[in-house]
């Protein structure tokens, strides 16, 4: 029997299967600037607030919406239109009719192995949102490719 993401439109899948799509990786939840000429968008090293860098989880997920304004909550409907959303994200590639790498707790079983894999922010923010004062203290943030 094939696995609910392959079988399930996204908008059809219960809480805990939407849930469990999520590989751990935390490049959601990286600030990203967005060039307002050419709407190509840049990736920082620098996390939201909220963001535990071991585990690369979100410290106040249930909560996160009332304690960060700019949080997006990934929805069936916007996953389709994120264009930031990395190219690995489980939303995404569901949503565009593709299979999960091997690195994916639900392939591999593992938790782990989205960090094992380098897929992960893990070891690699180098700064929280709040640590900054103005959008130019991004600027020495901006990774050279999508992490």
């Amino acid at each position: 029997m094939d696995p609910f993401w392959k079988t399930k439109p996204l908008e059809a899948m219960s809480q805990a299967e939407w849930e469990s799509l999520c590989d751990g990786c935390g490049k959601c939840c990286l600030a990203k600037l967005e060039d307002e000429d050419t709407g190509d968008i840049h990736w920082t090293s620098v996390a939201c607030r909220l963001f535990d860098a071991g585990t690369c989880r979100c410290n106040d997920y249930a909560g996160r919406l009332k304690r960060v304004p700019d949080c997006v909550r990934l929805t069936p409907e916007n996953v389709r239109k994120l264009t930031w959303l990395p190219a690995t994200c489980a939303y995404r590639l569901v949503a565009e009719g593709k299979d999960l790498a091997w690195w994916h707790p639900l392939i591999s079983g593992d938790p782990e192995t989205v960090h094992e894999a380098g897929i992960s922010m893990r070891g690699r923010v180098r700064a929280l949102e709040d640590e900054l004062d103005a959008p130019e203290d991004y600027f020495p943030y901006v990774l050279e490719e999508e992490p």
